[in-house]
């Protein structure tokens, strides 16, 4: 970590006498040319080297985290972290080094030289080379998140007091405990290639968050409920809710805007109304499944298996590798859903986590299917994947989570497609004779090729003769990929589409940590198995 906090320093090549703070010289659209007199001493450096493709990213990153418990603020964290990673091939083989020293051109081709030493020496142990999907170069071009307000340009009181009134709410409603946290994210990145591209970006997210526990004081027993918030691709504007995005029921869920307050109020009194919900009693049931639940479960049965590189072995960090082999994709027929079931990677959905202009290997960002009328169509696929799946270009999904990493295959954006024909939350519960309505991600488990899993919740709903009836506890469905997916039998029309996402998608070895978003409107699946997650044997 870099502080950037001891003031200004000389730029080599600028006129005499001037100096550019780190802030000035990073942030997007600031001394350009700089930017790409370094980046290019970086390029040059490796070709003259001998390598025949070369990437360079600088990059500032800043994070802030305002920490809060009931009327006491805990903690307030400030990082900020700049650098250089440079990656090449050379003699058909990957190599990559990184270096603190963004302002020095020496040090920047010293980098790069490096990183050709290392590719040659990593040739040695070469089964066969590196084989890139073209890509044009873009020139000199950039892309800003779309934020109407910039979460580090608000003060910390006013931060610190949003969080302390949602304890409050809570408090005051039934809660005896209460966390409450706002992360934000700011990401200044530069990108230049051999193949002549130039690109400036500048990325923001924010999640605000809260975990609220109530306690029966007679048996000691305790239950929470975690906030229905989304980590979003937004500014602060996140935490100004608009009616328009509220989505109205059991309790209020939202979709581009966020009333953190109003949230905290509800979830202190559904907590303490767990506490007398009656226990699930296990066996077959259909699940209505909120967006806010069935993000996760889209992430780990979705996203995660249709990474190309979990599916050829390449990657197995973090429950594993993947069912959904080459083999049931090369078939054109493998059933991963039913019809009802299409799943999108969309890299351009705005306020999404992963939502950005061009990824870290210079491909512009797009949507593509991955699974279309329940069939699987497709992967996730980079530069060096392409060709296995006879792609003629990346999908555009290579990131790394700092300039110290090295980019590789990430997840987009997956999402379940909205339905098309007309159809409401309420309407859907009509018909169902037994089921549970389930609200919020919780605990679960999958396994190593990432088809049996188990999923829990936040809230859950007991339905009866297409009425709900009453609150549910100690809830947990289970099933393997293929046929949770098979069972999906209706999803909710575009009214009630939603994101959910994760700040903290781990991948890799070494980690990495990359955030994702996966939208869906609330969809009806089919005679699941449920368990009660208190019995005991």
């Amino acid at each position: 970590m870099a502080g950037l906090g001891t003031g200004a320093f000389m730029l080599p090549g600028l006129a005499m006498g001037r100096t550019v703070s780190p802030e000035a010289f990073l942030e997007p659209g600031a001394d350009v040319a700089v930017k790409k007199r370094l980046a290019d001493a970086a390029l040059n450096a490796a070709k003259s080297k001998g390598a025949s493709y070369a990437d360079v990213r600088i990059g500032r990153y800043l994070n802030q985290y305002v920490v809060t418990r009931e009327d006491k603020v805990q903690n307030i964290v400030n990082t900020e972290s700049y650098g250089v990673g440079v990656r090449v091939i050379a003699n058909g083989c990957w190599g990559f080094a990184a270096v603190v020293d963004v302002n020095n051109e020496a040090q920047m081709a010293k980098a790069a030289e490096d990183a050709v030493a290392i590719a040659k020496a990593n040739s040695r142990l070469m089964k066969e080379p590196v084989q890139l999907a073209p890509q044009k170069g873009f020139g000199e071009v950039s892309w800003k998140a779309p934020i109407k307000k910039n979460g580090f340009e608000v003060p910390i009181k006013e931060k610190v007091d949003l969080l302390l009134s949602v304890n409050d709410a809570a408090m005051k409603n039934g809660a005896n405990y209460v966390n409450s946290v706002l992360f934000l994210v700011n990401e200044q990145k530069y990108f230049a290639s051999t193949d002549g591209s130039y690109i400036d970006q500048d990325v923001h997210r924010i999640w605000p968050i809260f975990n609220i526990t109530s306690i029966d004081p007679k048996s000691g027993k305790f239950e929470t409920r975690n906030a229905l918030s989304s980590p979003m691709g937004m500014g602060y504007d996140y935490l100004q809710s608009n009616p328009a995005d509220k989505v109205t029921g059991i309790t209020t869920r939202y979709n581009m805007g966020y009333d953190m307050l109003e949230d905290a109020t509800a979830a202190a009194k559904q907590a303490k109304e767990k506490l007398t919900a009656k226990s699930v009693e296990a066996g077959k049931y259909d699940l209505i499944l909120d967006p806010s639940h069935l993000w996760l479960t889209i992430h780990e049965s979705v996203g995660h298996p249709l990474e190309l590189d979990r599916v050829l072995g390449y990657e197995a960090n973090f429950a594993g590798t993947s069912f959904a082999t080459l083999d049931k994709w090369q078939s054109k027929n493998f059933q991963y859903g039913s019809k009802q079931v299409n799943l999108i990677a969309d890299k351009l959905q705005v306020g999404s986590l992963g939502a950005v202009g061009w990824d870290d290997e210079g491909v512009n960002t797009k949507k593509w299917d991955l699974v279309k009328d329940g069939v699987l169509v497709n992967y996730q696929a980079i530069r060096d994947q392409a060709h296995i799946i006879g792609e003629k270009e990346s999908h555009g999904c290579c990131y790394a989570d700092s300039w110290s990493s090295v980019q590789f295959q990430r997840m987009p954006n997956v999402s379940l497609a909205a339905g098309k024909a007309p159809l409401s939350v309420d309407e859907m519960i009509k018909d169902v004779k037994k089921g549970i309505y389930i609200i919020g991600d919780g605990s679960f488990s999958i396994d190593q090729q990432r088809y049996n899993f188990q999923f829990g919740g936040q809230l859950f709903y007991e339905i009866k003769d297409g009425k709900i009836v009453g609150m549910l506890k100690d809830v947990a469905y289970q099933s393997n990929t293929q046929e949770f997916w098979n069972s999906c039998v209706q999803v909710c029309d575009e009214k009630d589409y939603r994101l959910g996402g994760s700040f903290f998608d781990g991948k890799g070895q070494p980690s990495q940590s990359s955030a994702v978003s996966h939208g869906s409107s609330t969809a009806r699946f089919n005679g699941v198995n449920v368990i009660n997650t208190a019995r005991k044997i």
